[in-house]
């Protein structure tokens, strides 16, 4: 069977045009935060994204499930206009995340449309063969109204076994691969949340820009987050971002949402952390935390490590459950 491209006529087309005005700016000036960039983080304290080069502000918005539970089109466009006026540019979506007839990527593209230019742009793929993650890319690009990405990810890797599926022959990481020597995608990455081991393989073995990890703060039977998977791909200058930051409080009420971001923002390698957004008060709150951080101790940092042992230790969290599948619905 002849292996399906994505550079259909049209499409190609489309694609030439996207990475002439990608190289009409040098990749100096885009990611430098100087004033030619079409980023604008509105005073967000920002970060260099690893040996990405790029700059972004140290939240990205997360558009997964909180974000898939607003119903009104209108509600999710009011929501990243907001966000991208306040300088959260950098959003990150991906092909699986749809929930009650809400499509993410659908709704990002009502705005991205319109504002491409501002947007610092994940999504991810959730397809582990060749053929299937083509189609799974051409459909995320139409959904998004656009012909390229800042980041294209492998989807949720769960295990040594799953590594194995991603780097065969006919399998998803040479898609990835092939976007970002045509230019469709400028970073290629991955993300995961349960098994740490592979998560060190994929930075170890396969050359990413990127790594979006689930941080948990503790030994957990399936390895070690924050100490073994997270300086794996620090050791390579990947990029790192963090997700699942604020789940631990649907079980534990004395933890707050402010703390454990500020914990996550604490941490030494890790660079940007996703907060899965769904109100304007969000992303105020959010604003005002980044515009006022200050690093925690290492007291403090204990503290919520301790507060967190039991929790997760007992495997009380929905998330944590055999044959959880992250995305949508929470």
């Amino acid at each position: 069977m002849k292996k399906l491209t994505i550079h259909r006529r049209d499409f190609l087309k489309k694609c030439a045009m996207g990475a002439a005005a990608i190289s009409a700016v040098s990749p100096k000036s885009l990611f430098s935060g100087k004033t030619d960039s079409p980023y604008d983080a509105k005073g967000l304290p920002t970060v260099i994204y690893g040996k990405t080069g790029a700059r972004v502000p140290r939240l990205a918005i997360g558009c997964g499930s909180r974000f898939c539970a607003l119903q009104d089109p209108e509600k999710s466009q009011e929501l990243l206009n907001h966000a991208l006026d306040q300088g959260f540019y950098y959003w990150d979506t991906a092909h699986d995340y749809a929930y009650n007839d809400v499509v993410s990527e659908e709704r990002l593209g009502l705005v991205l449309k319109h504002r491409r230019k501002e947007v610092f742009l994940a999504t991810k793929v959730g397809e582990r063969t060749y053929d299937g993650a083509m189609r799974h890319i051409e459909e995320s690009l139409k959904r998004l109204n656009t012909d390229h990405l800042e980041i294209l990810q492998i989807h949720s890797v769960g295990a040594l076994e799953d590594v194995d599926a991603i780097g065969a022959k006919d399998g998803v990481l040479h898609v990835l691969r092939k976007m970002k020597g045509e230019k469709v995608t400028k970073f290629i990455g991955f993300s995961g949340h349960s098994n740490a081991e592979a998560m060190a393989e994929m930075a170890n073995r396969f050359g990413f820009d990127t790594m979006l990890i689930a941080l948990n703060h503790y030994a957990e039977r399936k390895g070690d987050m924050e100490n073994h998977a997270i300086p794996k791909a620090a050791k390579k200058n990947m990029g790192i971002i963090v997700m699942k930051l604020i789940r631990p409080r649907e079980t534990v009420a004395s933890l707050s949402a402010e703390d454990l971001i500020r914990y996550a923002l604490s941490l030494e390698q890790p660079h940007v952390a996703v907060i899965g957004t769904d109100s304007l008060e969000i992303v105020d709150k959010n604003r005002e935390l980044l515009m006022n951080f200050t690093r925690m101790n290492p007291e403090e940092m204990a503290k919520i490590r301790g507060e967190l042992e039991s929790l997760f230790v007992g495997n009380k969290l929905p998330w944590m459950q055999p044959g959880y599948v992250d995305g949508c619905p929470v």
